[in-house]
């Protein structure tokens, strides 16, 4: 790198080598040399001066000059005064003509020679720069490639976690729980992984790698089948047990197209590579239905489904399965419906039909109860309603009173009185959770908090959160610890904290 040395016909030549060798902009190279140039001139002409140095960029010569600030005087400067790099407008006049107070002006210096220590400081600072710039160049190409899938080569191993050279250009480092389970890699294996994240360090940027996301299954899809990168067959969601099961969704708007065969291939060609990849993963393909039900159904695979009941409300589905479809619906130690589970989004209990229709009986006699307890009618009406598809009070209150005139053997009369009667039952649950609420100091605007249920709502009462401020002021964690995670999930409490100061204290999500 003795670019100072050269003939100055060869010296652009060697910054342009050097700038293609290191994949980062020509200027930054040149800036490099200019400051290396500038750090030995100071160093011969003094320290003081504001000495700098510049490269012509068409014929590679060298300029090396001191910069004055013209001042009116020294005490018009006050403290801020400096000999090294101010002057006077008289004192100007030595290298401009006609100076102002303000101008920069410049006094040319010869070329410091450059003596074997001279040489060893340019060296360094020019080191040191393209090292800074190529790390940069480094960290922002890696950067934009966040959930891309990049190769490379095991360097080492240390404690279970893996550091693998990326194509010479970068280091991309496996923690141990990214890799799946049971395979073992070894120095010199060449090794696929998808970029999960990337940060900045003094070493060069620190790129983390994975291959147990579901992500990564998913671009290994998108490389082994042309319909999917072509955007023809579209993949809607993934789920993985990394290194035993997975499950994919896939959709084509196309109806000549056969989505879940193509995305296998014929006799399986296009889906082993990702099952290699992936350590002997064994990968269902799911066709994908806006359908929840049949998206739900479809999901359970390779269990057939006899019936399935979904609650859209609460974003729950019973699977009913025959006996001999019980444990394959359900998988070894619950997998197979967790990850459809999982893939779908949808919270899923797999029962056989005997404890469906048990639950069905349940409910039926708990409904029953409901409405003789709340409606004060016999057990005959209320078996009415529930055949007619009534499901709560609230339905009976607040439902078109054509829809209970409809049902065989009541009139407009009944009807009426039903649905005066559940409002007054409604009134009096109501009343009962205030009172409740405020007997033990809560107050009206987390009592009417409707974000959440009022169990929920009752159970942070008495867990000493007793308004909506009190609420907005807990974090996630804090929330989930005191209701559990059973009643709470972590995204759930992130959803509700942020509602709550939305209300509380008018701060949406965006203003945070």
């Amino acid at each position: 790198m003795s670019f100072v040395s050269m003939p100055r016909q060869d010296l652009l030549l060697a910054i342009d080598s050097l700038a293609q060798e290191k994949l980062i902009d020509r200027e930054i190279v040149i800036e490099s040399l200019e400051a290396a140039i500038a750090k030995i001139a100071k160093h011969k002409y003094g320290e003081e001066f504001n000495i700098v140095a510049n490269i012509d960029r068409k014929n590679g010569a060298i300029h090396v000059k001191r910069l004055f600030e013209v001042i009116a005087s020294p005490q018009a400067a006050g403290e801020d005064y400096d000999a090294g790099t101010m002057l006077t407008v008289d004192q100007a006049k030595k290298y401009a003509k006609n100076p102002q107070v303000g101008d920069v002006v410049e006094d040319p210096l010869p070329e410091p020679e450059f003596g074997r220590m001279a040489f060893q400081t340019a060296k360094q600072i020019m080191t040191a720069r393209v090292r800074d710039a190529e790390k940069g160049r480094q960290y922002e190409e890696f950067k934009d490639n966040i959930g891309d899938i990049v190769s490379g080569v095991v360097k080492r191993i240390e404690f279970g976690n893996v550091f693998v050279d990326i194509n010479g250009k970068a280091e991309g480092y496996i923690k141990g729980s990214e890799l799946i389970p049971g395979e073992r890699l070894a120095v010199g294996d060449r090794v696929r992984a998808l970029i999960m994240d990337v940060a900045r360090s003094n070493s060069g940027p620190q790129i983390f790698l994975t291959r147990t996301h579901p992500m990564f299954m998913e671009k290994l899809f998108v490389q082994e089948v042309p319909e999917i990168y072509e955007g023809v067959i579209k993949i809607k969601s993934v789920s993985r047990a990394p290194g035993s099961h997975a499950k994919i969704a896939v959709e084509t708007q196309d109806p000549s197209i056969d989505a879940v065969g193509m995305t296998v291939g014929i006799k399986g060609t296009r889906i082993q590579p990702v099952i290699n990849e992936c350590h002997g993963e064994k990968i269902d393909v799911i066709l994908y239905s806006d359908d929840p039900a049949v998206f739900i159904v479809n999901a359970m695979q390779p269990a057939k489904v006899a019936k399935i009941i979904v609650d859209e409300d609460t974003r729950t589905a019973a699977v009913v399965v025959t006996e001999d479809q019980q444990s394959l619906a359900i998988g070894r130690r619950g997998q197979n419906v967790r990850l459809a589970s999982q893939l779908t989004g949808w919270n899923i209990d797999v029962m056989n039909e005997q404890a469906e229709q048990e639950r069905r009986a349940k409910e039926f006699k708990e409904k029953t109860e409901l409405f003789i307890r709340g409606l004060d009618v016999d057990e005959m009406i209320a078996h009415l309603l529930i055949t007619e598809g009534f499901r709560t009070i609230e339905e009976i209150a607040f439902v078109d009173a054509s829809e209970l005139e409809a049902i065989e053997g009541f009139n407009a009369e009944l009807a009426a009185e039903l649905q005066t009667r559940a409002k007054a039952y409604l009134a009096k649950i109501e009343q009962d959770y205030l009172d409740a609420g405020h007997k033990i100091g809560m107050t009206d605007d987390l009592l009417n908090f409707d974000f959440i249920k009022r169990p929920v709502i009752m159970k942070l009462g008495e867990n000493g959160i007793k308004s909506l401020s009190d609420l907005a002021d807990l974090a996630s964690d804090e929330l989930v610890e005191i209701l559990g995670e059973d009643m709470m999930s972590p995204r759930l409490a992130g959803r509700v904290i942020m509602k709550a100061r939305e209300v509380a204290y008018n701060i949406t999500q965006d203003g945070e």
